[in-house]
């Protein structure tokens, strides 16, 4: 399948630091939609000197049709194998995402939890108080699809590039994949950035509060976005997003050096 031209992934070198040190940071994009709504926080990472990763997701890119084959467990394992393959490259790494993307580098810190240096988190989703998804275990096999969820985002004339169309079989995989994450949530230990947008029409504020109940981090700072909804990463407050990660991530990655 013929990979969208927006949906090319996105790595960087990066350069060694002051302390000779290369620091690397995975992104992950959300649920049906692409690197296009990552690329240019990664970009933006690149430009600091950090090594970045921004990879597309199975399924992902293509078309909603193609999508439908693909479950949660392949989108974490390609994040897995992008992690592993950055660590090879770089002597310490923070991830990040978007969405189910911050729901995918959760699992990774509680997996890995002493190779994750640092986790930002952009509206991530592991609950959702929509009763509607209760009723997916048996519509996933009555529709393929419902309406896509993407381009929620407040600044005028900017568009995500996702699917139109939400594949129920993917979806239903992944919601069943949030009670397991949201169980792990107490071994993730590293630094945590959340950035929340105060109006979101895809991810609700239980996701947030969960997370931020659940976690084991005592590192753990909380912001709120007045100004974009839920693609943040390509709204009105992308700036203060890109500007705050990298210095989190010079942050955290000075004191695992000193450590």
């Amino acid at each position: 399948m013929t990979t969208a031209p927006h949906a090319e992934t996105f790595h960087s070198d990066g350069t060694p630091d002051a302390s000779g040190r290369r620091v690397g940071v995975l992104l992950s994009h959300g649920f049906t939609g692409s690197p296009a709504s990552i690329v240019p926080w990664g970009r933006y990472l690149a430009e600091q000197g950090y090594a970045v990763a921004v990879p597309r997701l199975p399924g992902h890119g293509t078309t909603w049709q193609d999508m439908t084959t693909t479950r949660y467990d392949d989108y974490y394992a390609e994040i897995e194998r992008e992690f592993d393959a950055l660590r090879a490259r770089t002597d310490v790494v923070v991830v990040g995402g978007l969405s189910m993307g911050g729901c995918l580098v959760l699992q990774l810190a509680e997996r890995r939890a002493d190779q994750v240096a640092g986790v930002v988190l952009v509206n991530p989703a592991v609950n959702s108080t929509n009763k509607q998804l209760l009723l997916l275990p048996v519509m996933k096999h009555l529709v393929k699809a419902f309406p896509g969820i993407g381009s929620d985002i407040k600044k005028e004339g900017v568009v995500e590039s996702a699917y139109d169309k939400t594949p129920l079989k993917p979806l239903a995989s992944m919601v069943a994949a949030w009670k397991q994450v949201r169980a792990g949530l107490g071994e993730v230990t590293a630094p945590v950035l959340l950035f929340r947008s105060a109006e979101d029409h895809v991810v609700d504020p239980s996701s947030a509060r969960i997370i931020l109940d659940g976690i084991a981090s005592a590192d753990v700072t909380e912001r709120v976005l007045a100004e974009s909804y839920h693609v943040a990463t390509l709204d009105n407050d992308a700036p203060q997003i890109f500007a705050e990660s990298a210095e989190f991530v010079a942050r955290v990655t000075s004191q695992v050096a000193a450590s």
